[in-house]
């Protein structure tokens, strides 16, 4: 076949197809010079001013532009497998939209010779593409899983829970029990038979987002099952109890809590059940769920009728922003459980991240459980005081709070405090001493006195919003009573947990310098040497995106950035790169652990954000101001223009690091994975790529693959004695069933909304059941709804 000029009414697909490839050249091209010049691939340059030759070939009729391109084609493989491997989701920027151009310039070719049997050689090279196309796809598409030699440790006799209430027939607490471990003892559904799950009953709470609360919903709610009854609890607080054989609702609480007191997401992850030791099983309140609120209100309502327990503060409810001081609405609000531990409430809050310095405290309370008195106050600035301010005082303002779960030892008379962040994530210049002591700590508070015991700090002046977000999980490591500490970072720690040393290695890393303030940057901070969730650092090959041409914008944006590996500390001059990114590693939905085989479930995030300081004037011109001066729409995304009063910048968090045309992330998948881990050794037994890409795609349009791609995710798994996983958490609204001895996926279930809460498992009348709260999440742009969904064997 030779190269023919044919006339011009014979060129139109090729004059087409000769000014796509020429614009795309031409956009490769100048985005390749900005990129080299950055000192990134040189790839782009000259692959544009190849594309333009080409293109302007294919205008002109001449069949060397098809030639040219299929070069171009050839040496961009070449150059994909050099960068990425056989690494399948890396190479598809690199390849896929080059192959759907390789494929028009084969159908064109006939257009442009006289060649005998053309159009024959033409549709037939186009097929032959095709089907390495697919076989790409395949590959692509393919179970990423990896495994360790040695599979599961041998099963072991159970480490017994010692916390009051545990896992089994009921599910007293929010993880299970208050030693958070996510593991139930119920064997009934078993690898064997868990395809055959099915839908038991599913309910309506009717809690859904008012027009003014769109955006903000996301439940984020694991229900206890205590006796007869289920206790579910809806993103504005309203308890229900429910028949758990029926779904039948049995009672309802509504706190009526208004939509201006939602933070950034409506959001309550549990509630705490309470038996009053020695009350006749028939008095009012002999038992009792005891739950916060959003506008910061502590309830306790009667377990068998939802009535108001009359002696439990005034008519049943604590107002906890007693002693705050100035508290506008949505800066204080309580979304997770309590943890009651020797007949104490042990309550944190969230307090509105990024607003001011000065927000309201950080102060944990301890409250009697039967009378809602205030027993006593941790407020880390005023160590000596005990209840509530002195006369005229409140507590300090801007200290790190508690907004996630505690986890309680009864024996030791001790809870676990994951602790925040001082108010003002990303600049660290007017925090305090005991600031920078107990923030993003683990804080064992004396239940009896409120004092701390001990802290684990996992991170030196914070300036990256990496709080502690999961509970500890209390275990028995080799003979000691312990926990397990996930953190952001996804770094795993192991501590004595009646002294906090750790018991398994930790190391120190030299920290990046510099950044906006460099004299309070830690010189190191601290690591887990036995095991971590985190990837190697990020470099320009792990940019991604749907074509060359935004996977290049990308690379263009990593090169101008400021990124010095992990802990590189956030600038203003231009964006840093904070990877992971402030959702994990681990966040609110922790870890689960079988005490019996002693493997220890962890589903994580690997994502960036990209990350910049707004010097003060700038911010004042961009209009950022707190929320309860520029009042605006509730809800947000946390980070994303927060003004950080009283210092000197506000923040511009882009979570996950997105392009905003396309909304894909800059870094290529997975964005989130599971994991089992050998407690014993801290190594690893299976991980894989967690969730698929079937509700996610470029533009927000979902692209309906079921393919295993790697989600973000939010929320927990739970592990059953069977050797069964249950989650859901993921960005693809599916609730899964995975094998714990391979990571194989066993069962699935297409959820009516997103499900990003932690499931439970519980049995009545001899049935196990397992119950999911599809309530869905703005954060994560998965569907909201008011669903909660039972599944049991037929």
């Amino acid at each position: 076949m030779t190269p023919h000029q044919h006339p011009q009414s014979a060129r139109l697909a090729a004059r087409i197809l000769g000014a796509i490839i020429t614009l795309i050249g031409a956009v490769l091209g100048v985005g390749g010079v900005w990129l080299a010049a950055l000192g990134g691939s040189p790839y782009y340059v000259v692959t544009g001013i190849a594309m333009v030759a080409s293109g302007v070939l294919l205008w002109r009729g001449s069949a060397w532009g098809a030639w040219l391109y299929m070069g171009i084609f050839v040496a961009t493989v070449i150059w994909a497998f050099a960068e990425v491997g056989v690494d399948g989701w890396a190479l598809v920027p690199r390849v896929v939209a080059p192959l759907v151009l390789l494929i028009a310039v084969l159908l064109v070719i006939p257009t442009l010779t006289d060649a005998a049997h053309r159009w024959r050689w033409s549709i037939g090279a186009g097929l032959g593409v095709l089907v390495v196309a697919a076989l790409f796809a395949g590959f692509v598409a393919k179970d990423r899983r990896t495994e360790a030699a040695g599979g599961l440790p041998p099963l072991a006799r159970a480490a017994t829970d010692l916390a009051l209430m545990t896992a089994g027939a009921d599910w007293p607490a929010y993880g299970g029990s208050y030693s958070a471990r996510r593991f139930s003892p119920l064997g009934q559904i078993t690898p064997a038979n868990v395809g055959q799950l099915h839908r038991a009953w599913l309910t309506h709470t009717g809690d859904l987002p008012s027009p003014r609360a769109e955006g903000t919903y996301g439940a984020e709610n694991t229900p206890l099952k205590v006796g007869d009854t289920l206790y579910v609890c809806t993103p504005k607080n309203i308890v229900i109890a429910l028949d758990p054989a029926t779904g039948r609702e049995r009672w309802r609480f509504d706190p009526r809590v208004p939509d201006e007191a939602i933070p950034y997401t409506a959001a309550c992850r549990g509630v705490g059940y309470y038996a009053v030791p020695d009350a006749p099983a028939d008095s009012p309140c002999a038992t009792r769920i005891i739950f916060g609120t959003l506008d910061a209100r502590l309830f306790a309502i009667d377990a068998r009728s939802g009535a108001r327990c009359g002696g439990f503060g005034t008519n049943g409810e604590v107002d906890t922003k007693i002693g705050m001081g100035d508290t506008p609405p949505g800066y204080v609000s309580i979304n997770s459980p309590p943890t009651i531990v020797r007949g104490v409430v042990v309550t944190g809050h969230q307090v509105l991240d990024g607003q001011d310095r000065w927000e309201p405290s950080g102060v944990i309370r301890g409250f009697d459980a039967v009378t809602g008195k205030l027993r006593w106050a941790w407020d880390m600035m005023h160590p000596d005081w005990d209840g509530y301010p002195p006369d005229g005082q409140t507590w300090a303002r801007g200290t790190p709070n508690m907004w996630t779960i505690a986890s309680g030892d009864e024996a030791l008379g001790l809870v676990y405090l994951p602790m925040g962040n001082a108010a003002a994530d990303y600049w660290s210049g007017k925090r305090r001493p005991p600031e920078n002591f107990y923030a993003t700590s683990l804080v064992a508070l004396d239940v009896t006195t409120g004092k701390p015991r001990w802290r684990f700090q996992a991170v030196h002046k914070d300036v990256w919003d990496y709080d502690f977000g999961a509970q500890a999980t209390l275990v028995d490591y080799k003979g000691t009573p312990a926990l397990v500490l996930p953190s952001k970072q996804g770094d795993i720690y192991v501590l004595d947990r009646a002294t906090g040393e750790p018991l398994t290695p930790v190391g120190a890393i030299k920290a990046p310098q510099g950044g906006v303030e460099p004299a309070e940057r830690s010189p190191t901070q601290p690591v887990s040497l036995w095991h971590t969730l985190r990837q190697p650092p990020l470099t320009e090959r792990d940019m991604w995106g749907m074509s060359p041409i935004d996977q290049m914008i990308c690379r263009i944006q990593f090169r101008q950035a400021s990124y010095k590996g992990f802990f590189t500390p956030p600038t203003a001059d231009r964006r840093s790169v904070e990877y992971p990114g402030y959702n994990g590693g681990t966040d609110w939905g922790g870890i689960a652990i079988d005490p019996r085989r002693g493997v220890i479930v962890a589903n994580y995030n690997d994502m960036p954000n990209y990350v910049r300081l707004i010097p003060r004037e700038k911010a004042r011109e961009m209009g950022l101001a707190p929320r309860n001066q520029a009042r605006g729409k509730i809800g947000g995304v946390e980070g994303a223009g927060d003004p950080q009063a009283n210092t000197p910048y506000a923040i511009d968090v882009n979570a996950g690091w997105r392009l905003p045309f396309t909304g894909l992330l800059c870094k290529q998948p997975p964005y989130g994975g599971i994991r089992a881990i050998d407690m014993a050794t801290g190594k690893t037994i299976w991980d894989r790529p967690f969730g698929e890409a079937r509700t996610n795609g470029p533009f927000g349009i979902p692209s309906m693959l079921p393919v295993t791609i790697g989600t973000p995710n939010n929320g927990g798994a739970v592990v059953t004695a069977s050797g069964l996983i249950f989650i859901a958490a993921s960005t693809d609204n599916l609730i899964r069933a995975i094998d714990l001895a391979t990571g194989k996926e066993l069962w699935s279930d297409v959820l009516p909304a997103g499900g990003q809460a932690t499931p439970m498992t519980y049995s009545v009348g001899g049935k196990q059941y397992l119950v999911i709260y599809a309530g869905g999440h703005h954060f994560m742009e998965t569907p909201v709804g008011d669903e909660v969904i039972a599944y049991a064997l037929p």
